[in-house]
């Protein structure tokens, strides 16, 4: 009986060892390439999916009202003229159906296997932003400069700032969470020093979605002090945050850049001047031109392939002067569902997009899950975020990993 039990362990084992490689892979596509981050998709779903049998998927509601909105999605390639994009928007979809089934299915990491994440993980996110600050130190007027016109500093993941920026945000909010269990003083240190480091060099950056969950979860988080057992440190540390923010948007020029373009896009929008160049202003028009499209086809929407030439049409009626490279698809998940697939799909994907709200009761780390969980809501709110393959990665993995991660805490010290 004891040696089938630790059998039992060692299979248990070498399946979440083999999961953890296959996050790294994902982690390491993401900020590199986008076939690695398939197949890293791929064989961590392999493998936390092999020898379970498929009826195990139905336990997983979220999957289920995933699928549900995502069918609607492929059902829609019925009414949608122009095939190759739709295929692109359902094929982008397809770890909707694969990370959350894994993630839920998966056994608990090990303590140790964790703390192997945590410094694997905080080196490949340091080595991503010396990336973006040798840019910056060899011409630092000259990018400063350019964030009058929105241009950020160079990145990788293919430029793609946004979905960058959330994610390193989202990993620090990881990182607080878990540094209480790290254990090794060194260990501890470094990852501390990682989250500081990464914390300037989110200013330095000057992305608002990265900024505005970094100070969504401070903010928060002193709040959750203030009224525990902390007051006076919740206190302290919220002074500290609102001075070193003020600091920070007149001493570091890019974020200083930022905060004058967000200033003289509000001042155009309240002007009544429409100038799709200045990226909000974009978005805006793009609501609008969203909302007119929806009440014309409400229950069935237009296609998931044809929302792009859809809103083509829009722009060349009423707003023809705004080239073709500032015409977009609405920049908000929810009209996006709405527009390609009608208001029955919208009412699936709120669900959806909700139900991770009922996450984690009890759990002793839950704080960190709701904090996790909306932020990227508000992701959705501003942005496209799965209708592209990092969108969709951050989404979920960040989503799917703050939640697995909280299992740690009821393991025995036996499994560290």
């Amino acid at each position: 009986m004891v040696g089938q039990a630790n059998s039992f362990i060692i299979k248990k084992l070498s399946k979440t060892d083999l999961a953890l490689f296959f996050v790294v892979v994902m982690l390491v596509g993401f900020l590199l390439s986008r076939s690695l981050l398939s197949a890293g998709m791929a064989g961590f779903g392999a493998t936390a999916l092999w020898n379970v049998h498929p009826k195990n998927w139905l336990r997983d509601k979220w999957w289920l009202w995933g699928l549900a909105w995502v069918a609607m999605y492929a059902i829609s390639g019925l009414w949608s003229s122009d095939a190759g994009n739709w295929h692109t928007r359902v094929e982008v979809k397809l770890a909707i159906l694969l990370l959350p089934l894994s993630f839920t299915l998966l056994p608990a990491f090990t303590a140790k296997q964790l703390r192997r994440f945590a410094l694997i993980a905080s080196i490949l996110f340091l080595c991503s932003a010396a990336y973006s600050l040798f840019f910056y130190f060899k011409d630092p007027v000259y990018y400063s400069e350019q964030y009058v016109y929105s241009h950020i500093l160079p990145t990788l993941v293919y430029g793609d700032h946004i979905r960058y920026s959330l994610a390193v945000a989202l990993f620090i909010v990881w990182c607080v969470y878990i540094w209480p269990q790290l254990l090794y003083r060194w260990l501890r240190f470094f990852v501390a020093i990682t989250v500081i480091l990464l914390s300037v060099y989110l200013h330095i950056l000057a992305a608002r979605s990265g900024l505005l969950v970094w100070y969504l979860f401070l903010v928060l988080f002193c709040f959750r002090l203030v009224f525990t057992k902390k007051p006076l440190i919740g206190l302290a540390l919220l002074i500290t945050l609102a001075a070193a923010g003020f600091f920070a948007g007149r001493y570091i020029p890019t974020l200083e850049k930022r905060v004058w373009y967000v200033k003289e896009t509000y001042r155009q929008y309240q002007s009544g001047v429409a100038t799709s160049g200045l990226s909000d202003m974009g978005r805006l028009i793009s609501y609008r031109l969203a909302v007119d499209i929806i009440k014309a086809h409400p229950f069935a929407g237009v296609g998931a392939g044809d929302m792009q030439q859809e809103m083509e049409k829009a722009y060349m009626a009423k707003y023809p002067q705004v080239p073709a490279e500032y015409r977009l698809i609405p920049h908000n998940q929810f009209l996006i569902v709405c527009l390609g697939c009608g208001i029955p799909a919208l009412i699936l994907f709120i669900i959806w997009a909700f139900f991770p709200a009922t996450w984690g009761r009890g759990a002793k780390g839950r704080f960190f899950l709701v904090i996790t969980w909306l932020s990227l809501l508000l992701a959705l709110m501003v942005e496209p975020m799965l209708e592209v393959q990092f969108g969709v990665f951050v989404f979920l993995f960040f989503l799917l990993w703050q939640r697995h991660t909280l299992t740690i805490a009821s393991q025995p010290a036996a499994a560290s």
